[in-house]
């Protein structure tokens, strides 16, 4: 589920050796399978280990994960790197914003997936996010776009130049085109 590389490890066990007997680490995500997840890693004492937690076993010590982290933690990589700035940890969690898609993932399932990771975080620097409707028979993915998208004056371009290529590119021959059913019309669900 999470590869820790050596040196993250060995500062993991520097910094767990400064700590309660038996304490770990936790590793969660807040937020999970949203735009706006968030990775973490905390000190772990024994008594906050839950029965329902994923225990994994590392050099000296465990990574603890909750049971709602888990699925977005997925191919996560912790690691410890030192250049010329000092050393800093990194924490990558690729499915993070969403659960890694099942081989067989249904249409529908892989066009949240992309919008999840690679659409809704762009529209989030502005305030905004997009969802899918509904895919009709003739493969239109139909979007409903919200926040501060929802009476954008550039709106259209976001959806014709940006998503639109990219989900036709993505799903040809399964989406044929994207439509964009949000009411930008002024009122008291726009953006204004």
């Amino acid at each position: 589920m999470i590869q820790i590389s050596e040196s993250a490890q060995t500062h993991f066990g520097k910094l767990l050796s400064q700590q309660g007997e038996g304490t770990n680490i936790r590793v969660f995500v807040v937020n999970p399978g949203t735009s706006t997840a968030e990775c973490g890693v905390s000190y772990c004492p024994p008594e906050a280990v839950e029965s329902t937690d994923v225990t994994l076993p590392f050099n000296g010590f465990n990574a603890v994960v909750d049971q709602e982290s888990a699925p977005y933690l997925e191919e996560a990589e912790i690691d410890f790197v030192t250049d010329q700035m000092g050393s800093q940890l990194t924490l990558k969690a690729p499915n993070a914003k969403a659960k890694k898609l099942s081989d067989d993932a249904n249409l529908v399932e892989r066009i949240n997936y992309m919008i999840e990771t690679d659409v809704n975080p762009g529209l989030a620097s502005h305030g905004g996010k997009v969802s899918l409707v509904e895919v009709t028979e003739n493969g239109t993915a139909v979007l409903q776009f919200g926040g501060g998208c929802n009476g954008c004056s550039m709106v259209d371009v976001t959806l014709k130049d940006g998503i639109e290529k990219q989900m036709l590119a993505q799903f040809a021959g399964e989406i044929t085109a994207v439509k964009d059913a949000t009411e930008h019309e002024a009122g008291e669900h726009s953006y204004y």
